[in-house]
């Protein structure tokens, strides 16, 4: 199997060149996301590019606008979770550990899968991963989950190799569109739990809904976290749609919130979604003085237009 580890050199945001790992291998488990070209014009997209492990695909929630049913369409499952074989896991992972530079990196493992969705058996994907980077201290994990199920980290310190951060929207927008996740409530307890237990926990509050009295349910949100514990940084996201994840869902009514093109599918309008992150960002320093504050998948414009530097961009998915 090859599992050799191949390395480029990448614009980054701020400017400068980096000598990265591209992908180890086929590129199957480990390899880096760039789907999105440095941008130039307002309208262009910024998202670093960050590291994938591709453990899984699928994920158990079934949100009406995952993109994952798009993404995954052509698989017969489509979008109900498999995992893959832990041997090639493992053989990819070291090998990565190996012959990586010195560059450390944070491995996203919640990209094509929800990251705590196989903990409930004996050989929880969480405990395996963590037993690969445990003999080292530069390269990090990050779980990016709706799962509640954070027994296994619990049991075991894995606070110097983990980053874990929860999805989490207004209530009202969970019940009607993450029907088969876990209420939000139960979402900031476990995390609450991860960060008493001295892991770095990090939020995203994405998608963001234009839904009726918008800006006093996700300050609402925003309060409930901040009683629970104070997120080393929180990612903020509107809602969009691919035209491939939009020809795939079964429930379509949140496509009516979206009216504006982008060369990231439909999103919703732009001075709304203004709004929308203008008021969390004012209320997060205003009455936390939080400012690590960064937007996923959002325009160079929208940057520009809440005077946030994207070039030193610390979102959720980067060390």
């Amino acid at each position: 199997m090859n599992t050799a580890v191949v390395t480029w050199e990448y614009p980054t945001l701020a400017g400068t060149r980096q000598k990265l790992v591209k992908r180890v291998g086929d590129g199957s488990i480990i390899a880096r996301f760039e789907r999105t070209p440095m941008p130039s014009k307002s309208t262009d997209v910024v998202c670093p590019h960050f590291l994938e492990l591709k453990w899984a695909n699928g994920c158990p929630f079934d949100c009406s606008w995952c993109y994952l049913k798009g993404t995954l369409r052509f698989r017969p499952e489509k979008a109900r979770p498999r995992i893959k074989d832990y041997t090639k896991i493992e053989q990819h992972v070291r090998s990565f550990l190996e012959g990586s530079n010195g560059h450390a990196e944070l491995l996203n493992t919640g990209e094509l899968a929800d990251s705590l969705m196989y903990e409930r058996n004996g050989s929880s994907f969480s405990t395996f991963i963590m037993s690969l980077f445990a003999g080292q201290d530069r390269h990090r994990v990050l779980f990016l989950t709706k799962s509640t199920r954070v027994q296994h980290l619990l049991e075991n310190d894995y606070t110097k190799n983990a980053v874990v951060s929860f999805s989490l929207n207004a209530r009202c927008v969970a019940r009607r569109f993450e029907k088969r996740a876990p209420s939000v409530d139960r979402r900031i307890a476990a995390a609450k739990q991860l960060a008493d237990a001295g892991y770095e926990v990090r939020v995203r509050i994405d998608p963001m809904v234009p839904v009726r009295h918008w800006d006093r349910k996700y300050t609402e949100l925003v309060d409930e976290v901040f009683a629970a514990f104070t997120p080393s940084r929180i990612t903020l996201g509107s809602l969009r749609g691919l035209q491939s994840t939009i020809n795939n869902a079964i429930d379509t009514s949140w496509v009516d919130y979206l009216t504006e093109g982008s060369n990231w599918g439909k999103r919703v309008d732009g001075n709304i979604r203004f709004l929308m992150y203008r008021e969390v960002i004012d209320h997060l320093e205003s009455t936390y003085q939080y400012t690590d504050v960064a937007l996923c998948k959002e325009t160079l414009g929208m940057w520009d237009k809440l005077g946030m530097d994207y070039r030193n961009i610390k979102c959720n998915c980067v060390l």
